[in-house]
């Protein structure tokens, strides 16, 4: 097979779907919360993925429950991290890449920090929590952020991702590329996608994908 090479100089995943499988942990924890608050889980889970906690409970709960349906669906997710894996080929791509590489996710850090031990991979120096955006994904201020701490423009960033909403961010943001991750449709909205990131590697001028 053919290999190709994506410039950049630096790369920007998000977390889960990328770097981490937590559809199990999450699922079974949106379930959950679900439940506990006398909703469909089944409407609650269609609508959780790529984007922060904050902003699917906020559509679920008045104003006035809010800070109490967060701090829940915090506890249960970080309790729960320990079914976490790390995606193929994640664990061999991050080793190669020097310190050129960020974080960008809807999830808190207490729940980023917890699911990366339990897939075992190492967090980043830059990392762009929910905590430390306005506005979520498809939003593109989390992939802005990331790449000024970075000290690189984002034009000459790769933007990792899997969701719609993060494959948009990473569009709106103005990424060099944006590789999606997965076999879902949506993502045909990025630049290229592969299944998983088996055979992806850092060349020493960007991402080989074989």
């Amino acid at each position: 097979m053919t290999s190709r090479h994506i410039p950049c100089r630096a790369v920007l995943f998000d977390c889960d779907g990328v770097l981490v499988d937590s559809t199990g942990p999450a699922e079974d924890a949106w379930r959950q919360w679900a439940i506990e608050h006398g909703l469909d889980p089944e409407v609650v889970l269609d609508g959780m993925h790529g984007v922060r906690s904050q902003d699917t409970v906020a559509k679920y709960l008045p104003e006035d429950q809010r800070a109490a349906g967060n701090a829940r669906i915090e506890e249960i997710e970080v309790s729960g991290a320990e079914g976490t894996v790390p995606i193929a080929g994640i664990p061999a791509l991050l080793a190669g890449l020097p310190e050129n590489w960020a974080v960008v996710t809807s999830a808190t850090l207490p729940l980023l920090r917890a699911r990366l031990a339990a897939a075992g991979l190492p967090l980043p120096s830059v990392v762009v929590t929910a905590e430390l955006v306005g506005a979520g994904k498809p939003d593109p201020e989390g992939y802005l952020l990331a790449a000024r701490r970075l000290g690189v423009p984002i034009g000459e960033c790769v933007v990792v991702e899997d969701s719609a909403a993060g494959i948009q961010a990473g569009l709106a943001a103005g990424a060099g590329h944006v590789l999606g991750v997965g076999k879902e449709e949506h993502l045909d909205l990025a630049h290229s996608a592969v299944p998983d990131l088996t055979g992806v590697s850092w060349d020493g001028a960007g991402l080989r994908v074989g």
